[in-house]
């Protein structure tokens, strides 16, 4: 939600100053595109101690509990 009001506000920004049509679009696009991989790091980060779980449980189940067939 805050990166739509980060656009939304930056566009009109843009708009007020007195840029014209085109380049709004394009800062409106360039901006969406770093808040979206920002926000996709930001969801990494928030999901990295499960990630790391998952994969010591995989390690374990594999070393320890699994058979050789």
């Amino acid at each position: 939600m805050f990166e739509l009001i980060f656009i939304l506000v930056f566009a009109a920004t843009l708009l007020v100053t007195g840029v014209t049509f085109a380049t709004v679009i394009a800062g409106v696009l360039f901006s969406f595109v770093v808040m979206l991989l920002l926000g996709m790091v930001g969801v990494v980060l928030k999901l990295l101690p499960w990630i790391i779980v998952i994969a010591l449980g995989v390690w374990f189940f594999k070393t320890y509990v699994a058979q050789p067939r």
